[in-house]
């Protein structure tokens, strides 16, 4: 495992070369959003292991100028590509972090999940250590097998630490969020799974692919998820709340051809939802939208206040995770991931870092 030390800039295309590497991306990424499980490897007989990994920094998100620091609401803290030679480090769909953002978990679609620490340097994201790799299990403690039931796509801290905690796991087709305890070391089969909406009955490839705990505002604790896309006869994006233990409906206002791939709670329990959309002519994008807290209730229908909006003259991938926490300075922090579809030719990894900063945590009415 490299040292923070050893991290080197990631090599930029320059040229006709950046042109003809974002059609090829755009072509591979379509490609992998439409067959990426045929290329999932198996977890079978994967345990929970230390593995290496590679790590190399990002120098700036505009691609064309390293030194621009602002986009949108939010200011840059950050981004690394990150490699590995076990054969299931990919497909990061989910992404959980710790309350002071020191460690992270992260969930793939192919049923594996990856837990790890973040290294800082010079108030910016430096580095990966300490990075473990294992399978995510059935209730009766077999790693799960079937595309259809290991493809989860969301993860959140319901309670503890990472060294410590309680996780909430969504999975996509066959729709369900469970309950794993996660000991630093391991992740341990369901404990029990969460009552679904009576949507998910009928869903399709448009399930569960958010997750969310609100840690503050009028509804603390309470869990928060939503489908990908819009329903069928629908044009807003489903979502739920769980109070009582029981799922109850709110929807986010559909803005552009837009999919909702996380969320993430704010300090005050607002919420934070990340977006992808995909076409020919302007290849892959995402968004970042916010939501207040007070907002966030059954019957709701969210439209919120976009922070960021980017593309490939940004170094974005197929970003699908979404983590937030507060620093040592109080500084509120956005943490993404991509999936990169095990294209590895020519897709990537990648973990970015935001900050938003206090004058901008307002969200307009």
């Amino acid at each position: 495992m490299r040292d923070a030390t050893d991290i080197q800039p990631s090599p930029r295309p320059r040229g006709r070369k950046r042109v003809w590497s974002v059609v090829f991306l755009t072509s591979i990424l379509s490609a992998g959003l439409a067959f990426g499980g045929l290329m999932k490897p198996s977890t079978a007989g994967l345990s929970a292991s230390a593995i290496d990994v590679s790590v190399q920094a990002i120098p700036g998100f505009d691609k064309s100028n390293a030194s621009v620091k602002t986009f949108g609401k939010l200011e840059w803290r950050g981004g690394l590509v990150v490699s590995s030679s076990a054969k299931n480090f990919g497909g990061w769909s989910g992404l959980a972090i710790d309350a002071d953002g020191q460690n992270f978990f992260a969930v793939s679609d192919a049923g594996a999940w990856l837990a790890a620490n973040l290294v800082y340097r010079d108030n910016g994201l430096n580095g990966i250590g300490n990075a473990r790799l294992g399978a995510i299990r059935a209730k009766d403690g077999a790693n799960l097998k079937k595309n259809r039931d290991r493809d989860a796509e969301a993860v959140a801290l319901a309670s503890g630490t990472l060294a410590k905690g309680t996780l909430y796991m969504a999975f996509e087709h066959n729709d369900r969020i469970g309950e794993f305890r996660f000991d630093g070391q391991d992740l341990a089969s369901p404990a029990s799974y969460l009552p679904m909406p009576a949507e998910t009955k009928s869903m399709r490839r448009d399930g569960l692919e958010a997750l969310a705990v609100l840690k503050g505002g009028p509804r603390a604790g309470s869990l928060v998820g939503f489908a990908e896309h819009p329903l069928k006869r629908e044009k807003d994006y489903a979502g739920w709340i769980w109070t009582g233990g029981k799922p109850q409906r709110l929807s986010v206002e559909s803005q552009g051809k837009f999919g909702i791939t996380d969320a993430a709670s704010l300090p005050d329990g607002g919420l934070v939802i990340l977006e992808r959309s995909f076409n020919w002519t302007e290849g892959v994008r995402m968004r970042l939208r916010r939501f207040a807290a007070a907002d966030i209730k059954p019957g709701a229908v969210l439209k919120g206040d976009v922070l960021l909006d980017a593309g490939l003259e940004h170094e974005i991938d197929n970003m699908e995770g979404l983590a937030i926490h507060t620093d040592a300075t109080g500084e509120t922090r956005l943490t993404l991931i991509s999936d990169d579809n095990f294209n590895w030719l020519i897709q990537r990894t990648i973990m970015l870092q935001f900050a938003l900063p206090v004058t901008a945590r307002h969200v307009r009415k």
